[in-house]
């Protein structure tokens, strides 16, 4: 083995670490809980904590470390200049663990570093056109145009999410209303089905009785299921998400024209056939020149890819300085 390097996908409720060589390959794993009630100082600590296990364990030692953070990072500093999960406003995520751990670091979003990961390693392989879409508990993305990653004026390109596909929709996090995220994501899906629920306990008895009987505890996952179960509202729910979808994902061909588009993330994993129905609708709104070639197809390396690709960053950013 030549190079390898340390890649970190960290997130409000979870850290993953892994060793990851130069040819994309996850050579060692170690998961723990974000231990954001200690704040910035606290999961910096654990951060540390987890690099020095996972040195232990590599020969050779890793030539850096690479952190995708679920927020905005600021492209020459890698301070993360808002991280909502986190509740993290303008930390200096890169100098603390460079001090740390005396090795270089790389900080990216972590939706750009899952990018990187099916570009490189994953479904993405070899193309110079390509949107990475990953619809979760939110939904973000990537994009690859004429063989480089776009990462905008002021490093935020890629909010795929926050595109409005239905302007009198519903009001998203972000403020707006009809965002992608607010009619398909993880948290919108769960938020309807609570409110047809208390609208009308009968319409939605089949969902709260797969949540045990408590509003409270539905969930996508469970709104899954029941769509499985051919229940009327889970079935009406996600049909309208996945109609969203392939409204935002039309809209990103007719502009981007790539030649692939890749989708992942929690949703689409425990949903499969949701690829298709987006191809479907896809065809269906977008200019035919636009999808004559276009492929639409599921992530490769799926809750992984954060970690792969924060990891070649890292590899990449030592082998240009």
């Amino acid at each position: 083995m030549k190079n390898c390097a340390i890649g970190i996908d960290l997130g409000g409720t979870k850290i993953a670490f892994g060793t990851v060589d130069e040819h994309g390959r996850l050579l060692d794993l170690l998961r723990c809980d974000t231990q954001t009630q200690g704040g910035f100082d606290a999961v910096t600590k654990q951060v540390a904590g987890g690099i020095g296990q996972l040195v232990g364990r590599c020969v050779p030692p890793p030539v850096g470390i690479g952190i995708g953070v679920a927020g905005q990072v600021h492209p020459e500093t890698g301070a993360v200049v808002f991280a909502p999960n986190l509740d993290w406003h303008d930390v200096p995520l890169r100098i603390e663990v460079e001090r740390e751990c005396a090795m270089p670091v790389t900080v990216t979003n972590d939706v750009r570093a899952a990018l990187w990961g099916e570009w490189l390693f994953g479904a993405g392989r070899g193309a110079r056109d390509l949107i990475c879409i990953f619809v979760g508990t939110g939904i973000g993305g990537g994009i690859v145009c004429g063989g480089k990653v776009l990462e905008g004026f002021s490093n935020t390109a890629g909010e795929i999410g926050h595109m409005t596909v239905d302007i009198r929709g519903p009001l998203c996090t972000c403020g707006n209303r009809g965002c992608m995220e607010a009619l398909a994501s993880g948290w919108a899906m769960t938020r309807r089905a609570q409110d047809s629920v208390r609208a009308d306990p009968v319409l939605g008895g089949a969902v709260l009785k797969i949540a045990g009987g408590k509003i409270e505890d539905i969930t996508a996952k469970t709104l899954v299921q029941a769509y499985y179960a051919a229940d009327a509202l889970a079935t009406e729910i996600i049909d309208d998400a996945a109609d969203a979808l392939a409204a935002g994902v039309a809209a990103l061909v007719n502009a981007l024209n790539p030649g692939r588009i890749i989708l992942g993330g929690g949703i689409i994993e425990g949903m499969p056939e949701m690829v298709s129905r987006i191809d479907k609708g896809v065809r269906g709104r977008a200019l035919r020149a636009a999808t004559a070639r276009l492929t639409i197809e599921p992530s490769k390396l799926g809750n992984r890819a954060g970690i792969i690709g924060a990891a070649a960053l890292a590899m990449k950013a030592v082998s240009s300085d």
